[in-house]
């Protein structure tokens, strides 16, 4: 990943990008045979400084893969992703061990994301308190919730500053409190961050955290723009999805 020829302001540029995985087929009577997912068809996208982009739709439609393939983890069949500098995936929920209880998994994810065995003490008290788990911190993570757990993770995921963020459905999840906590840090965050890309299905979040809004479509980009005039395009679309399929049914 190099963009050091491109203009000063892009930081990201995705040049008609594909990626493509193979699963097993389910079928009960013929035998499990390889199949070829084609999950991001041709995408170019170019992202700015200061931009903060959302991703939406549906299901499979590729979102995710495409987050994947910009931070470096899948590799591009076709195209290539140029970057000023390494675009990071925030995320430790791999890192991360059930049996052990926050405060610890806290330790594990901080040092998964290269903070200094040193400062990692002072960090995670930062994090307990930002996360709001402290009656719960010393327990296995095992017996959190889903909330709780999503929590804990955007709170470590987000107490490293990067140039160029990759969230992934980070802000979908908790309480109300919660969520307005994680758009508030998403803001600081990309305030100092040069590019922020945030894949989510929230379209509250989207338009709260977000100065631009991509709308991928069976591994293509549908649209691209203002958020609230992407949003409405896909909310209309949903909508007249769902009433053809309501009539379609005998």
């Amino acid at each position: 990943m190099d963009a050091t020829d491109a203009p000063t302001s892009l930081r990201l540029l995705l040049d008609d990008v594909h990626v493509s995985y193979r699963v097993l087929s389910h079928g009960r009577l013929a035998p499990r045979r390889p199949i070829r997912v084609e999950a991001v068809r041709g995408i170019s996208l170019e992202v700015r400084a200061g931009e903060s982009v959302g991703v939406i739709g549906r299901n499979g439609a590729g979102k995710s893969t495409l987050l994947r393939a910009m931070a470096g983890l899948l590799p591009t069949d076709r195209g290539a992703v140029y970057a000023s500098s390494t675009p990071v995936l925030l995320g430790v929920g791999k890192t991360l061990v059930p049996k052990l209880s926050g405060r610890e998994n806290i330790e594990l994810g901080c040092l998964a994301l290269g903070i200094a065995r040193s400062d990692v003490a002072e960090r995670t008290q930062d994090i307990i308190a930002f996360s709001g788990l402290a009656d719960s911190i010393d327990r296995p993570m095992s017996t959190y919730s889903s909330g709780m757990t999503a929590r804990l993770k955007f709170a470590i995921a987000s107490s490293v500053e990067h140039d160029i963020l990759l969230l992934d459905e980070a802000l979908a999840t908790g309480d109300m409190e919660f969520k307005e906590s994680s758009i508030a840090r998403m803001q600081e965050l990309r305030a100092r961050a040069e590019a922020v890309i945030l894949v989510s299905h929230s379209m509250s979040s989207i338009r709260a955290s977000c100065s631009r809004v991509v709308w991928i479509e069976k591994g293509a980009v549908r649209a691209d723009g203002p958020p609230e005039e992407t949003i409405d395009q896909y909310v209309v679309e949903n909508k007249r999805r769902r009433h053809k399929q309501g009539n379609s049914r005998p």
